[in-house]
Protein backbone atom coordinates (compact mmCIF):
# COMPACT_ATOMS: atom_id res chain seq x y z
CA UNK A 1 0.00 0.00 0.00
CA UNK A 2 2.95 2.56 -0.20
CA UNK A 3 3.10 3.31 -3.79
CA UNK A 4 1.03 5.42 -5.38
CA UNK A 5 -1.37 4.08 -8.65
CA UNK A 6 -2.83 7.18 -9.57
CA UNK A 7 -2.56 10.81 -9.40
CA UNK A 8 -4.93 13.72 -10.44
CA UNK A 9 -3.85 17.46 -10.38
CA UNK A 10 -5.69 20.65 -11.45
CA UNK A 11 -8.10 18.58 -13.60
CA UNK A 12 -10.77 20.66 -15.52
CA UNK A 13 -13.38 19.36 -17.86
CA UNK A 14 -15.19 21.98 -19.70
CA UNK A 15 -18.74 21.42 -21.67
CA UNK A 16 -19.59 23.44 -24.27
CA UNK A 17 -22.98 24.13 -24.31
CA UNK A 18 -25.43 26.76 -26.06
CA UNK A 19 -25.25 29.60 -23.36
CA UNK A 20 -21.64 29.57 -23.05
CA UNK A 21 -19.12 26.79 -21.47
CA UNK A 22 -20.28 24.74 -18.33
CA UNK A 23 -17.02 24.60 -15.92
CA UNK A 24 -18.23 20.92 -14.64
CA UNK A 25 -15.04 19.71 -12.77
CA UNK A 26 -13.26 22.88 -11.77
CA UNK A 27 -9.40 22.28 -10.97
CA UNK A 28 -9.43 19.56 -8.79
CA UNK A 29 -6.52 17.21 -7.54
CA UNK A 30 -6.32 13.94 -5.35
CA UNK A 31 -4.01 10.68 -5.35
CA UNK A 32 -4.52 7.14 -4.74
CA UNK A 33 -2.41 4.31 -3.43
CA UNK A 34 -2.68 0.59 -3.97
CA UNK A 35 -4.98 -0.59 -1.46
CA UNK A 36 -6.92 2.19 -0.54
CA UNK A 37 -10.01 3.48 -1.00
CA UNK A 38 -11.19 7.19 -1.91
CA UNK A 39 -14.79 7.94 -1.87
CA UNK A 40 -15.80 11.13 -3.63
CA UNK A 41 -18.90 12.25 -1.66
CA UNK A 42 -21.53 14.87 -2.99
CA UNK A 43 -24.92 16.54 -4.23
CA UNK A 44 -26.27 15.32 -7.47
CA UNK A 45 -24.52 17.55 -10.65
CA UNK A 46 -21.50 18.43 -8.10
CA UNK A 47 -18.95 16.37 -10.47
CA UNK A 48 -18.01 13.33 -9.18
CA UNK A 49 -19.19 10.99 -12.12
CA UNK A 50 -17.86 13.37 -15.13
CA UNK A 51 -14.14 13.41 -12.73
CA UNK A 52 -14.69 9.53 -13.25
CA UNK A 53 -15.35 9.94 -16.71
CA UNK A 54 -12.57 11.96 -17.15
CA UNK A 55 -9.94 9.56 -15.53
CA UNK A 56 -11.37 6.91 -17.42
CA UNK A 57 -11.14 8.80 -20.76
CA UNK A 58 -14.52 8.04 -21.69
CA UNK A 59 -16.31 12.00 -22.07
CA UNK A 60 -17.23 12.99 -25.49
CA UNK A 61 -15.80 14.34 -28.27
CA UNK A 62 -16.71 17.53 -27.62
CA UNK A 63 -16.20 17.73 -24.14
CA UNK A 64 -12.60 19.20 -23.25
CA UNK A 65 -10.42 17.88 -20.50
CA UNK A 66 -7.42 19.06 -19.01
CA UNK A 67 -5.28 18.47 -15.94
CA UNK A 68 -1.61 19.79 -15.34
CA UNK A 69 -0.60 15.93 -13.88
CA UNK A 70 -3.19 12.90 -15.01
CA UNK A 71 -0.98 9.65 -14.34
CA UNK A 72 -1.66 6.01 -13.86
CA UNK A 73 0.97 3.98 -12.06
CA UNK A 74 3.69 6.27 -13.98
CA UNK A 75 2.00 6.53 -17.55
CA UNK A 76 0.56 10.31 -18.55
CA UNK A 77 -3.06 9.24 -19.27
CA UNK A 78 -3.40 12.94 -20.76
CA UNK A 79 -0.32 12.19 -23.35
CA UNK A 80 -1.48 8.51 -24.71
CA UNK A 81 -3.70 8.30 -27.64
CA UNK A 82 -7.21 6.41 -27.81
CA UNK A 83 -5.64 3.28 -28.89
CA UNK A 84 -3.59 3.18 -25.97
CA UNK A 85 -6.12 4.25 -23.31
CA UNK A 86 -8.60 1.09 -24.48
CA UNK A 87 -5.96 -1.02 -24.05
CA UNK A 88 -5.24 0.26 -20.56
CA UNK A 89 -9.33 0.48 -19.95
CA UNK A 90 -11.02 -3.02 -18.98
CA UNK A 91 -7.32 -4.34 -18.15
CA UNK A 92 -5.37 -2.36 -15.64
CA UNK A 93 -8.44 0.08 -14.65
CA UNK A 94 -11.78 -0.85 -14.52
CA UNK A 95 -14.93 0.80 -13.79
CA UNK A 96 -18.63 -0.30 -12.22
CA UNK A 97 -21.43 1.61 -13.82
CA UNK A 98 -24.37 3.00 -11.44
CA UNK A 99 -27.14 1.21 -13.30
CA UNK A 100 -26.26 -2.24 -14.46
CA UNK A 101 -30.01 -2.68 -16.55
CA UNK A 102 -28.89 0.15 -19.03
CA UNK A 103 -24.72 -0.77 -19.05
CA UNK A 104 -25.28 -4.51 -19.88
CA UNK A 105 -26.44 -5.16 -23.41
CA UNK A 106 -29.86 -6.72 -23.03
CA UNK A 107 -28.93 -8.49 -26.63
CA UNK A 108 -25.95 -10.36 -25.35
CA UNK A 109 -25.60 -12.79 -22.69
CA UNK A 110 -24.32 -12.51 -19.56
CA UNK A 111 -21.23 -14.90 -20.07
CA UNK A 112 -20.51 -13.46 -23.96
CA UNK A 113 -20.36 -9.89 -21.71
CA UNK A 114 -18.11 -11.06 -18.82
CA UNK A 115 -15.33 -12.91 -21.64
CA UNK A 116 -15.33 -10.10 -24.06
CA UNK A 117 -12.74 -8.13 -21.99
CA UNK A 118 -10.67 -11.31 -21.53
CA UNK A 119 -10.56 -11.94 -24.98
CA UNK A 120 -9.56 -8.48 -26.20
CA UNK A 121 -6.60 -7.84 -23.82
CA UNK A 122 -5.86 -11.69 -22.93
CA UNK A 123 -4.61 -14.22 -25.38
CA UNK A 124 -7.01 -17.20 -23.86
CA UNK A 125 -9.34 -19.72 -25.35
CA UNK A 126 -13.46 -19.92 -25.41
CA UNK A 127 -13.37 -22.38 -22.59
CA UNK A 128 -10.78 -21.02 -20.90
CA UNK A 129 -12.60 -17.27 -20.86
CA UNK A 130 -15.73 -19.18 -19.32
CA UNK A 131 -13.98 -20.75 -16.69
CA UNK A 132 -12.64 -17.68 -15.58
CA UNK A 133 -16.18 -16.27 -15.51
CA UNK A 134 -17.77 -18.92 -13.62
CA UNK A 135 -15.05 -18.57 -11.01
CA UNK A 136 -14.98 -14.89 -10.44
CA UNK A 137 -19.37 -15.27 -10.39
CA UNK A 138 -18.51 -17.82 -7.54
CA UNK A 139 -16.65 -15.38 -5.95
CA UNK A 140 -18.75 -12.15 -6.15
CA UNK A 141 -21.73 -14.47 -4.58
CA UNK A 142 -23.32 -15.99 -7.29
CA UNK A 143 -25.05 -19.18 -6.86
CA UNK A 144 -25.38 -21.87 -10.17
CA UNK A 145 -22.36 -19.59 -11.76
CA UNK A 146 -22.30 -21.93 -14.70
CA UNK A 147 -25.88 -21.35 -15.92
CA UNK A 148 -26.36 -18.11 -15.52
CA UNK A 149 -23.68 -17.60 -18.62
CA UNK A 150 -26.47 -18.39 -20.95
CA UNK A 151 -28.60 -16.30 -18.83
CA UNK A 152 -29.44 -12.83 -20.52
CA UNK A 153 -29.17 -9.25 -18.12
CA UNK A 154 -33.42 -9.49 -17.49
CA UNK A 155 -33.25 -12.89 -16.40
CA UNK A 156 -31.34 -11.44 -13.34
CA UNK A 157 -32.68 -9.44 -10.26
CA UNK A 158 -30.83 -5.86 -9.85
CA UNK A 159 -28.75 -7.08 -7.26
CA UNK A 160 -27.44 -10.20 -9.33
CA UNK A 161 -26.88 -7.97 -12.66
CA UNK A 162 -24.68 -5.26 -10.11
CA UNK A 163 -22.86 -8.34 -9.15
CA UNK A 164 -22.53 -9.54 -12.62
CA UNK A 165 -21.13 -5.77 -13.51
CA UNK A 166 -18.53 -6.39 -11.01
CA UNK A 167 -17.03 -9.86 -12.25
CA UNK A 168 -16.85 -7.87 -15.57
CA UNK A 169 -14.62 -5.25 -13.88
CA UNK A 170 -12.48 -7.98 -12.50
CA UNK A 171 -12.48 -10.12 -15.32
CA UNK A 172 -8.63 -8.74 -16.42
CA UNK A 173 -7.39 -8.44 -12.60
CA UNK A 174 -7.38 -4.69 -12.72
CA UNK A 175 -5.07 -2.46 -10.20
CA UNK A 176 -7.68 0.45 -9.86
CA UNK A 177 -11.91 0.10 -9.89
CA UNK A 178 -13.87 3.05 -10.16
CA UNK A 179 -17.71 2.51 -9.18
CA UNK A 180 -19.94 5.02 -9.64
CA UNK A 181 -22.97 4.70 -6.85
CA UNK A 182 -22.76 1.16 -7.69
CA UNK A 183 -25.28 0.48 -5.11
CA UNK A 184 -27.97 3.47 -5.61
CA UNK A 185 -30.69 0.91 -7.38
CA UNK A 186 -30.37 -1.49 -5.05
CA UNK A 187 -32.36 -2.11 -1.98
CA UNK A 188 -30.43 -1.63 1.51
CA UNK A 189 -29.96 -5.09 2.02
CA UNK A 190 -28.48 -5.66 -1.68
CA UNK A 191 -26.18 -2.39 -0.58
CA UNK A 192 -24.70 -3.45 2.42
CA UNK A 193 -23.86 -6.89 0.45
CA UNK A 194 -22.28 -5.39 -2.18
CA UNK A 195 -20.45 -2.68 -0.25
CA UNK A 196 -18.86 -6.09 1.25
CA UNK A 197 -18.45 -7.82 -1.08
CA UNK A 198 -16.62 -4.65 -2.63
CA UNK A 199 -14.46 -4.32 0.73
CA UNK A 200 -13.30 -7.60 0.76
CA UNK A 201 -12.19 -7.89 -3.28
CA UNK A 202 -10.06 -4.54 -2.30
CA UNK A 203 -8.49 -6.52 0.57
CA UNK A 204 -7.78 -9.61 -0.83
CA UNK A 205 -6.64 -8.22 -4.43
CA UNK A 206 -4.74 -5.23 -3.07
CA UNK A 207 -7.08 -3.22 -5.28
CA UNK A 208 -7.15 1.01 -5.26
CA UNK A 209 -10.83 1.84 -5.33
CA UNK A 210 -12.36 5.18 -5.99
CA UNK A 211 -16.18 4.91 -4.77
CA UNK A 212 -18.27 7.44 -6.01
CA UNK A 213 -21.15 8.01 -3.90
CA UNK A 214 -23.93 10.97 -2.24
CA UNK A 215 -24.26 8.58 1.03
CA UNK A 216 -22.10 9.43 3.41
CA UNK A 217 -23.26 6.14 5.47
CA UNK A 218 -21.79 4.35 3.26
CA UNK A 219 -18.55 6.55 3.11
CA UNK A 220 -18.22 5.77 6.70
CA UNK A 221 -18.17 1.93 6.23
CA UNK A 222 -15.46 2.00 3.37
CA UNK A 223 -13.42 4.65 2.74
CA UNK A 224 -9.96 5.16 3.71
CA UNK A 225 -9.87 9.05 2.16
CA UNK A 226 -12.56 11.40 1.62
CA UNK A 227 -12.94 13.81 -1.07
CA UNK A 228 -15.90 16.33 -0.80
CA UNK A 229 -17.17 18.22 -4.18
CA UNK A 230 -18.99 21.01 -4.55
CA UNK A 231 -20.48 22.71 -7.25
CA UNK A 232 -17.58 20.98 -9.54
CA UNK A 233 -14.35 21.48 -6.95
CA UNK A 234 -13.26 19.51 -3.98
CA UNK A 235 -13.91 21.79 -1.19
CA UNK A 236 -12.27 19.73 1.30
CA UNK A 237 -10.40 16.37 1.26
CA UNK A 238 -9.03 14.22 4.11
CA UNK A 239 -8.87 10.79 6.15
CA UNK A 240 -12.68 9.37 6.69
CA UNK A 241 -12.01 10.03 10.62
CA UNK A 242 -10.69 13.65 9.66
CA UNK A 243 -13.87 14.55 7.52
CA UNK A 244 -16.64 12.61 10.39
CA UNK A 245 -14.87 13.65 13.29
CA UNK A 246 -14.22 17.62 12.22
CA UNK A 247 -15.55 18.64 9.25
CA UNK A 248 -13.98 22.15 8.22
CA UNK A 249 -16.31 23.12 5.34
CA UNK A 250 -19.56 24.64 6.16
CA UNK A 251 -20.79 22.80 3.18
CA UNK A 252 -19.35 19.30 4.87
CA UNK A 253 -21.34 19.98 7.95
CA UNK A 254 -24.43 20.91 6.70
CA UNK A 255 -24.16 17.37 4.68
CA UNK A 256 -23.49 15.71 8.37
CA UNK A 257 -26.40 17.42 10.16
CA UNK A 258 -28.88 15.75 7.25
CA UNK A 259 -28.02 12.23 8.40
CA UNK A 260 -29.86 10.71 11.39
CA UNK A 261 -27.41 9.76 14.51
CA UNK A 262 -28.17 6.51 16.34
CA UNK A 263 -29.01 7.59 20.07
CA UNK A 264 -28.87 11.44 19.38
CA UNK A 265 -31.69 11.99 16.94
CA UNK A 266 -34.84 11.68 18.43
CA UNK A 267 -37.76 9.94 16.54
CA UNK A 268 -39.57 12.12 14.20
CA UNK A 269 -37.20 15.18 14.49
CA UNK A 270 -37.03 16.87 11.79
CA UNK A 271 -33.06 16.08 9.84
CA UNK A 272 -30.85 19.49 9.43
CA UNK A 273 -30.91 20.74 5.48
CA UNK A 274 -29.21 22.97 3.26
CA UNK A 275 -31.75 25.89 1.58
CA UNK A 276 -30.91 26.72 -1.95
CA UNK A 277 -29.56 24.88 -5.08
CA UNK A 278 -26.34 24.54 -6.60
CA UNK A 279 -25.08 27.70 -8.50
CA UNK A 280 -25.14 27.69 -12.51
CA UNK A 281 -21.44 26.58 -13.36
CA UNK A 282 -21.91 28.34 -16.87
CA UNK A 283 -19.33 30.90 -17.26
CA UNK A 284 -17.00 32.36 -14.23
CA UNK A 285 -16.77 31.79 -11.12
CA UNK A 286 -16.19 34.03 -8.14
CA UNK A 287 -14.96 33.40 -4.80
CA UNK A 288 -17.19 30.74 -2.46
CA UNK A 289 -19.31 28.81 -4.83
CA UNK A 290 -20.96 27.79 -1.71
CA UNK A 291 -21.27 31.24 0.09
CA UNK A 292 -25.34 31.81 -1.48
CA UNK A 293 -26.47 28.99 0.69
CA UNK A 294 -23.69 29.52 3.57
CA UNK A 295 -24.83 30.55 7.35
CA UNK A 296 -21.22 31.46 7.95
CA UNK A 297 -20.56 33.85 4.74
CA UNK A 298 -19.66 37.49 4.88
CA UNK A 299 -18.17 39.78 1.98
CA UNK A 300 -14.86 37.71 2.27
CA UNK A 301 -16.32 34.65 0.40
CA UNK A 302 -17.06 37.05 -2.68
CA UNK A 303 -13.19 36.87 -3.59
CA UNK A 304 -10.43 34.13 -3.21
CA UNK A 305 -10.83 30.99 -1.43
CA UNK A 306 -8.06 29.82 0.31
CA UNK A 307 -7.29 26.39 0.17
CA UNK A 308 -6.52 25.66 4.29
CA UNK A 309 -4.25 22.65 5.78
CA UNK A 310 -5.32 21.22 9.12
CA UNK A 311 -3.12 18.75 10.75
CA UNK A 312 -2.61 15.37 9.23
CA UNK A 313 -2.96 16.70 5.58
CA UNK A 314 -6.72 17.89 6.12
CA UNK A 315 -7.68 20.09 3.97
CA UNK A 316 -10.49 22.53 2.51
CA UNK A 317 -11.27 25.58 1.12
CA UNK A 318 -13.01 28.51 3.10
CA UNK A 319 -12.18 31.81 4.53
CA UNK A 320 -13.12 30.94 7.71
CA UNK A 321 -10.75 28.79 9.41
CA UNK A 322 -12.89 26.45 10.65
CA UNK A 323 -10.84 23.12 11.28
CA UNK A 324 -8.47 25.55 14.01
CA UNK A 325 -11.14 27.47 15.74
CA UNK A 326 -13.36 23.73 15.96
CA UNK A 327 -17.07 25.93 15.51
CA UNK A 328 -19.51 23.96 17.34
Amino acid sequence: MADTILTVEDLTVDIPIGAGTLHAVRGISFDLKRGETLCIVGESGSGKSLTSLAVMGLLGKRIKRDAAKLEFDGKDLAAIGPNEMRALRGDRMAMIFQEPMTSLNPAYTIGDQLCEALHLHRKVSKAGAEKHAVELLGKVGITAAESRLKQYPHQLSGGLRQRVMIAMALMCEPELIIADEPTTALDVTIQAQILRLLADLKREMNLALILVTHDLGVVARIADKVAVMYAGEIVEAGTAAQIFDNPAHPYTRGLMRCIPVPGKTKPGEPLGSIPGIVPSLVGGIEGCAFRERCELATAACRKTVPERTAKGGHRYRCVHDIASAKVA
